[in-house]
């Protein structure tokens, strides 16, 4: 992109006109600094483009814990002044078109006393207050495409700062979704784990009656107590675990881990036998080419390419429009020995300075290496980005698909598992079945709970993963990939 200085002249007294932006920055006269989102959410919260949170709702929602973490979490945040950070590079390149100019004014108290032995005619004495006010200019009119790769790489690294902000919004999205998903899972163990100890403590008390009726051996009864133990064993890591995932999720969204007081239950859903249509082969060749981590690799590369020839541009010569005007009230004397009289004197020169580097100890070579040899790694950065996003879709499909028949089995083992012990329960009851088969009823059935439960937050995560791997997770997909 070649451009001209007088039209960066016409920029930028359009930005000193119109100074006052309805974008984040009102001062933007080269307008480097439009394309900087007004939050560190970017465009993923459309409808709270401030950030500004009342109450966490209760019990917290999915929706409002996603808007919260893109908007709060310190990594976006840093994301954001990277791209804030980087805009304003993109000004400083942009102003390199336009000329600098520099004013000076210097005062001074000047007393100057003279004694020369034996002559005294020849001798002065006085004093005088000595301003000098100027301006100089310096406008560098050609320089074999310098300013133009410098704004080329600032540009690029713009660009990538962006695409790296929108990766970093779709990992925080999906890291939130998996931590909300981890917690409603460990809540929803808990409250299975109560329901198993409830029934175990049955179990116990039932086995108990039956040995003070001396219908049952003693080893039933004490069988019956160690699985109630087992059960409160279990039911104390539970309320551990709930405690910790939902402190982990309060942090996601930069809040203290007691900020979270509840969440809504785990229920049941119908698995879809395919979440998304497209084919495997079809969803990696798109994000090759538009996951926010490739663009940002083929930005750095661009500008990478435009550093190699910023660098090689810095050696070669250079035209400038140079000019400087300087007046000030220096008095003057017209000879030894003679009294100084007020005075005021100006002078002023404009013209046209070439530059032409000459030698620089053979530096600027080993500098054009050095950019050449960035260029070659980040062009496989590129590479090694694309293979790896390809693979985490790869993956994240076969993840979800893995996810989907797991979800469905373990709804028919839990039906399974519910039957088993209600049938056993009976038999024990009325004196037919053993207290082995009741236990191992409702270990099979804790067991089938805790695997439903998880399958279903898996099944959740997995889409959620697989959509962020493609780089297609927004708020959007909390309604279509089913937040419960």
């Amino acid at each position: 992109m070649s451009v001209k200085p007088s039209t960066w002249l016409l920029i930028a007294a359009a930005g000193v006109i119109s100074v006052i932006s309805p974008t984040v920055h009102a001062f933007d006269p080269l307008r480097a600094e439009q394309s900087i989102p007004v939050n560190a959410a970017d465009d993923m919260v459309p409808a709270n483009s401030t950030c500004e949170f009342g109450p966490l709702s209760n019990p917290l929602t999915l929706e409002d814990a996603v808007e919260r973490a893109l908007c709060r979490n310190p990594k976006t945040r840093e994301a954001w002044a990277d791209v804030k950070g980087q805009a304003a590079a993109v000004g400083v390149a942009r102003a390199a078109y336009l000329p600098t100019i520099t004013g000076n004014w210097q005062g001074v108290r000047d007393s100057s006393v003279t004694d020369i032995t034996a002559h005294p005619a020849l001798s002065s004495n006085y004093s005088a207050t000595v301003r000098s006010e100027g301006v100089s200019l310096n406008w560098l009119l050609y320089d074999f495409g310098g300013r133009e790769a410098a704004l080329k790489n600032a540009s690029s690294l713009l660009e990538a700062a962006q695409a790296t902000q929108n990766a970093t919004l779709q990992s925080t999205f999906a890291m939130v979704a998996k931590d909300y998903y981890a917690a409603q899972a460990a809540h929803a163990a808990l409250d299975a784990a109560r329901e198993i100890e409830v029934m175990t403590r049955h179990s116990a008390t039932a086995s108990q009656a039956k040995v003070d009726n001396g219908v049952a051996p003693i080893t039933d009864a004490l069988q019956a107590q160690s699985q109630d133990e087992q059960a409160l064993l279990n039911l104390a890591k539970a309320q551990s675990d709930a405690q910790s995932t939902i402190g982990t999720l309060a942090v996601d969204m930069g809040y203290d881990p007691s900020a979270v007081v509840d969440l809504p239950d785990v229920t049941d859903t119908v698995i879809p036998a395919k979440t998304f249509t497209e084919s495997l082969a079809r969803l990696i060749d798109e994000v090759k080419r538009t996951h926010p981590s490739v663009v940002a690799a083929q930005a750095q590369y661009d500008a990478a390419v435009a550093k190699l020839a910023q660098t090689r541009a810095q050696g070669l010569p250079s035209i400038s429009l140079v000019g400087k005007y300087n007046r000030d009230n220096q008095p003057q004397s017209l000879g030894l020995g003679l009294p100084s009289y007020p005075s005021t004197g100006h002078d002023a020169y404009i013209g046209i300075q070439v530059s032409i580097p000459l030698f620089e100890g053979f530096g600027k070579s080993y500098q054009i290496d050095q950019a050449r040899a960035v260029a070659e790694r980040q062009q496989d950065t590129l590479e090694e980005t694309r293979l790896k996003v390809g693979l985490d879709v790869w993956n994240s499909y076969y993840a979800l698909e893995a996810a989907s028949e797991s979800a469905a089995h373990s709804k028919s083992l839990l039906t399974l598992a519910q039957q088993a012990y209600t049938a056993a329960e009976h038999r024990y009851n009325v004196g037919v079945g053993n207290i082995l088969e009741l236990l191992n009823t409702q270990t099979t059935l804790a067991n089938a709970k805790e695997r439903r439960i998880q399958m279903l937050t898996d099944w959740d995560n997995a889409r959620i993963d697989l959509a962020s791997k493609l780089g297609r997770l927004d708020m959007s997909s909390i309604s279509t990939l089913g937040a419960r």
